[in-house]
């Protein structure tokens, strides 16, 4: 019984740690909303891979199990 309680447990954690992951694209579709709803209308939002990654504060998302990063800029002034 403990052999069978202990497969289940394994289990839900790897579930839940495979629920956490999210695509970039679903990821990035949610950022875009939240971007609009505040009233910005000229920005970019690229998804990159952790390497390409120059400035750490333009990260607003992590993405793909955190093998890639999607950076924020705005446009214009």
């Amino acid at each position: 019984m403990n052999r069978w309680m202990t497969g289940v447990l394994l289990g839900l954690l790897a579930g839940g740690a495979a629920a956490a992951t999210k695509p970039c694209e679903e990821l990035k579709a949610e950022i875009e909303v939240k971007i609009q709803a505040a009233g910005v209308t000229s920005y970019t939002l690229e998804i990159v891979r952790n390497d390409e990654v120059t400035d750490p504060s333009m990260v607003v998302g992590s993405c793909d199990g955190g093998t890639k990063k999607i950076i924020y800029q705005k446009n214009g002034s």
